[in-house]
């Protein structure tokens, strides 16, 4: 029978990251107006209220249309995530590629609630056609591109210029952890067949019986 309790760490950071992803949405789209910015940290750290039909990071795709397909495309993705991180879990994978997986399956949900409910919950729209509250904008750098650049020279550079939210930044952190430490997952998710040598192998394997 399954250890139930190796599922406790993965839910909890599930039910984090979800809880402070809607709690930082509903603060910022009851107390802000669209548009709005406010400060953090001079001009490069500021909160500023924007809302997307789309992907991460304010990317759209397709108008309502595409919307849909956006939506359902993202539910059977995080199933299938979901399952994915069961089978991790049933597995005894590395803890640190469940979290990973954890954290891009919470973060995928926590903007699904917005796409289902956010049109109907506050009354713009239809169910599946609510817009993703976005609200962290990092514009490091402002600057306008040297003329001596070969391209694009003298237009506007701004790094970095998507504005996001906790479950972009949730999905992302899950995807860079994988990246940076994918040759010590892989290496535990499917080992190298251990090859016996000469001196291993034993008489009575040998033999044809």
């Amino acid at each position: 029978m399954m250890d139930k309790q190796k599922f406790l760490i993965p839910i909890a950071i599930s039910i984090a990251i979800i809880a402070i992803d809607q709690w930082v949405k509903y603060y910022i789209k009851t107390h802000f107006y669209l548009g709005e910015e406010v400060k953090v940290f001079g001009d490069w750290c500021k909160i500023h209220f924007t809302e997307n039909y789309g992907m991460a990071y304010g990317m759209e795709f397709g108008g309502k249309t595409g919307k849909n397909i956006l939506t359902f495309f993202r539910i059977i993705a995080v199933s299938g995530i979901g399952y994915y991180i069961y089978t991790l879990i049933k597995k005894s994978s590395h803890s640190l590629y469940v979290i990973s997986w954890t954290m891009i399956f919470a973060g995928a949900l926590g903007n699904i609630v917005d796409s289902v409910l956010y049109g109907v919950l506050f009354g713009y729209d239809v169910w599946f056609h609510g817009r993703v509250v976005d609200m962290f904008y990092f514009p490091i750098i402002h600057t306008p591109i040297p003329d001596w650049f070969p391209i694009w020279k003298g237009e506007d550079f701004e790094f970095f210029r998507p504005v996001f939210n906790v479950a972009d930044a949730s999905i992302s952190i899950g995807f860079v952890l994988i990246l940076i430490f994918q040759k010590k997952f892989f290496s535990e998710e499917f080992p190298e067949e251990k090859v016996k040598t000469i001196e291993e192998i034993k008489p009575e394997e040998l033999s044809n019986n």
